[in-house]
């Protein structure tokens, strides 16, 4: 995954105006009489760059491949430019967000020959051949034990320590900052809208996905945060377990107000209509999951 994102940044820096300037004709609204490929073109072409650093300024380069950093255009190019590339099969999907393009492939009926190695139970037999290692377009794919996928770092083991703890330390980072300001004498209805927006907002990055599978030891971790910032601003703050609840019905209210939604079908009513059906789990990392988390909360109200 970390080689398809790579991938993705590298072609959106070396994509060439005229591969682009063929998809922009038929996806973009013309607001004048003539095409705006051409002025977006003549943008793009032969543009002088330099750098500056201080009183220090550099050459100026002329660079003719792709776009100024910050420029509104470019999120639009990159999309056309990569339209082309999407899944041919109904069990691989292929998620693309900005730069980053993440693939994903169910394995079904327990067959995971391809993603995993069978290792040989018989003492007297030779150890099987290693399997070949997985590529994608003649590129080997690196197996690595953790990745980070908008902000959120997933392990192998599916475990969410790694990312609480990167939390954690984003969040006392930005406290500082929270110390500082109850320093110079605001007010503490100002001290608790800087902590809701600058930190609370990290604490709960993908709380939705996380939090429920997470050690009474990592919520405890987390908790101890707020309970500095109540020390720092003299007021009391929602719990992190309050937080999760309340996102978490959030999320799950979105989920069954959209039939099109790929977890809608998974909040299905019973009879009466007051309850939503519990979902089976055999593992408690299952169990411990979004879906039949928001279940459970849904069904307590």
């Amino acid at each position: 995954m970390s080689m398809l994102s790579g991938s993705s940044k590298k072609v959106g820096a070396s994509s060439r105006h005229p591969s682009v300037q063929s998809a922009l004709p038929e996806r973009t609204v013309r607001v004048t009489k003539t095409s705006p490929s051409p002025w977006i073109t003549h943008s793009l072409t032969d543009r002088r760059q330099y750098v500056r650093l201080g009183k220090t300024v550099s050459d100026s380069v002329t660079i003719n491949t792709g776009s100024p950093q910050g420029c509104v255009l470019s999120p639009l190019l990159f999309s056309l430019y990569t339209n082309c590339c999407t899944s041919s099969h109904q069990s691989v999907k292929l998620i693309k967000f900005a730069d980053d393009t993440t693939l994903i492939g169910l394995i079904s009926n327990g067959d995971e020959t391809a993603y995993r190695r069978e290792e040989s139970h018989s003492p007297f037999a030779l150890p099987p051949p290693p399997p070949p290692p997985p590529a994608l377009m003649d590129s080997p794919i690196t197996i690595v034990d953790s990745f980070r996928f908008l902000g959120t770092t997933i392990t192998r083991d599916l475990k969410w320590e790694p990312t609480i703890s990167s939390l954690i330390k984003k969040a006392q980072q930005r406290m500082f900052f929270l110390r500082q300001l109850r320093k110079l004498k605001l007010p503490p209805r100002m001290l608790a809208q800087f902590y809701m927006a600058i930190i609370e907002s990290i604490l709960t990055s993908s709380i939705t996905v996380w939090y429920a599978g997470a050690t009474a030891r990592d919520r405890l971790r987390l908790q101890r945060v707020v309970r500095a910032a109540e020390k720092v601003i003299g007021c009391r703050l929602p719990s992190i377990q309050d937080l999760y609840i309340s996102r978490t019905r959030r999320r799950a209210g979105r989920i069954t107000a959209e039939p099109s939604h790929p977890g809608h079908r998974r909040f299905s009513p019973l009879p009466s209509g007051r309850r939503l059906r519990s979902i089976r789990t055999k593992t408690s990392r299952y169990m411990n999951s979004l879906f039949p988390s928001a279940i459970r909360l849904l069904n307590t109200k």
